[in-house]
């Protein structure tokens, strides 16, 4: 009963702001006076974290915050400069900064148990790197589910050398979701019912809708190929809106972040997803916006009416508002809720706030399974078997698959492996898809292909080796993977410092995951191998193939894993290892 009051809630204030009732004035005393974030600049900050008071629903919670607010204070450096930050931990527990897509040394990198032993409580630690680029990026707790209760802040690297664009105003637009239930508690329900949060199940008159559209025995054929895959297509987000509170800038939707502007200004937006668990689909209705950088990197400017933002990732716009307020739209993928805020003339004014999207649905297609409806349930693929591929290497890499050739092959491990439930059988790069519940809508949305950096490959060489690595895992179980393996269970991967490699990411599960490979870039590929795109997170679509080069430019030991809190939590996760002269 408890938990649906508090939803009821919470309904009720993201209904305020649908109302059009944004403004302080009209919210609860509860809703009102949110610790904000500021902006710290220079070259030397003090950081503290700790836990403090918040009240996003009407339910009082304590929230792990730095400095006191949530997002974390936006850090405002400078390329060439070094930086640094002496971190003290408040709490009672260990605690640690990641620095989300920076370059720096390895024990500088902030994950517990490979980068350094973590921040005990009492102890300040300092970070301190000079830094070697320039963009948007974010940083974040890396120690158990500190970043869902609010540890996240943004970080802006300014150039030294002139942009290639112009704007005159500038804002960071930070998305996040919150949950007033405790994350571990969230993570046993998800390890007992993987569907816990998933209210968008489909029913028995779903069924006769479809068989009156399709007929019977294709419908039920369909039915039974979910059954197999042990989902339904409406799995998108393993965690919805039933408990979460999307929010812009640490502000729910009612609270209605505002962004001001005067007449005739072009206002940058440095859009970041520093959500727990959610993909947002992003829009700015009656505003065109020119996306010109993508993790932090310049691209070639590309103008959309609607992107797609996996966590992790950051995209910086440019909008030229006419003098009228507009409504930042950041729907998830689910459908399921909304972040929402306002770019402004004046302050008080607001602007409607579309419904959003109707609830998408998964297909065979999606899964990679593209043509397979009548080939019966074992073209699903769990544990089907595999076959070793000409030049395929056993002996490295944990037994990891090694890729020399253009072959797809499925990893020795996910064979009669009760932690996989399914392969995908015909995957593609899909780089030209704008994503499920994107597609044919009426609005021009951003994808992969239409990005390009606006500088050449930067190590030229042609990649020394190829290692496919395959995302895996058990929906029902709730157990995510590499290759079939879990963290616990895997040895690291070991690259030899100065090679080039090529990676190739194949995702053989029903969920997107954005896959983040700390301490170096990874140059994303088009479908016919050539440099395309620079970032620090990789998004994989399901039924997925892409591919992209890494120069092991950094020493040391570094995570690699799905950038979704609770998968990375569950299992998919892996240790990687650069060092001189580590493999032949």
């Amino acid at each position: 009963m408890t938990n649906s009051i508090n939803h009821s809630r919470r309904r009720f204030v993201q209904g305020l702001a649908a109302a059009g009732l944004g403004s302080s004035f009209w919210l609860p005393v509860w809703a009102r006076d949110m610790p904000q974030a500021h902006t710290l600049r220079g070259t030397s900050f003090d950081l503290t974290i700790g836990e403090s008071p918040v009240n996003f629903t009407g339910a009082p919670r304590m929230a792990t915050t730095i400095n006191g607010s949530i997002p974390a204070p936006t850090l405002r450096w400078r390329e060439g400069d070094t930086v640094t930050l002496r971190v003290t931990n408040r709490m009672a527990h260990d605690t640690s900064i990641h620095w989300h897509g920076i370059l720096l040394p390895a024990n500088m990198d902030g994950v517990p148990g490979l980068s350094f032993k973590g921040i005990a409580p009492g102890e300040t630690f300092t970070y301190q790197f000079r830094l070697k680029q320039s963009g948007t990026y974010w940083y974040h707790s890396h120690s158990m589910f500190q970043e869902q209760t609010g540890m996240y802040g943004p970080i802006i690297v300014e150039p030294r050398e002139p942009e290639p664009f112009s704007y005159d105003r500038d804002y960071v637009v930070m998305l996040s979701d919150w949950s007033d239930e405790d994350p571990r508690r969230v993570f046993e329900k998800l390890k007992k019912m993987s569907d816990y949060y998933n209210f968008n199940q489909q029913t028995v008159a779903d069924f006769w809708r479809d068989v009156q559209q399709d007929g019977f025995k294709p419908t039920l054929q369909n039915r039974l190929m979910w059954g197999d895959m042990r989902m339904m297509p409406t799995d998108l987000a393993d965690v919805s809106g039933y408990t979460y509170t999307y929010l812009m800038n640490g502000t729910t939707p009612a609270g209605n972040w505002t962004g001001l502007f005067k007449k005739g200004e072009k206002i940058r937006l440095r859009f970041i997803n520093g959500a727990a668990m959610s993909f947002f689909d992003v829009r700015i209705p009656g505003l065109k916006m020119t996306v010109v950088a993508a993790d932090g990197q310049n691209i070639h400017p590309v103008t959309v009416e609607e992107f797609r933002i996996g966590v992790a990732e950051t995209y910086d716009v440019i909008v030229e508002p006419a003098d009228e307020p507009y409504t930042i739209f950041a729907q998830s993928q689910d459908r399921s809720g909304y972040a929402r805020g306002t770019l402004s003339p004046h302050a008080g004014l607001v602007a409607a706030v579309p419904e959003p999207d109707p609830r998408p649905m998964l297909t065979m297609a999606d899964m990679g399974h593209g043509g397979m409806a009548g080939m019966g349930h074992a073209a699903m693929g769990h544990g089907n078997g595999h076959h070793d591929m000409p030049g395929m290497d056993h002996s490295k890499m944990g037994h990891d698959m090694m890729r020399h050739g253009n072959g797809l092959s499925h990893p020795p491990n996910e064979a009669d492996n009760p932690t996989v439930d399914m392969q995908t059988m015909a995957p593609k790069p899909r780089l030209d898809d704008p994503g499920i519940g994107l597609r044919d809508n009426g609005r021009q949305v951003l994808t992969y292909a239409d990005m390009h950096s606006l500088f050449e490959d930067p190590d030229g060489r042609d990649p020394g080796r190829e290692i496919e690595l395959h995302l895996t895992g058990h929906m029902e179980r709730y157990i995510w993977s590499f290759n079939g393996r879990k963290f616990a269970d895997a040895e690291p991967l070991r690259l030899r410092y100065g090679e080039r490699v090529r990676i190739t990411l194949v995702n053989d599960t029903m969920m997107e995951h954005p896959i983040h490979l700390h301490g170096v870039w990874s140059d994303l590929e088009d479908a016919q191998g050539n440099f395309m795109l620079r970032k620090h997170t990789v998004n994989m679509p399901p039924g997925t193939q892409r591919s992209y080069r890494v120069r092991a430019d950094a020493l040391g030991r570094w995570a690699y894993h799905c950038h979704l809190m609770f998968h990375m939590e569950a299992g998919m996760f892996r240790e990687v290892r650069i060092e001189e002269g580590a493999v032949s």
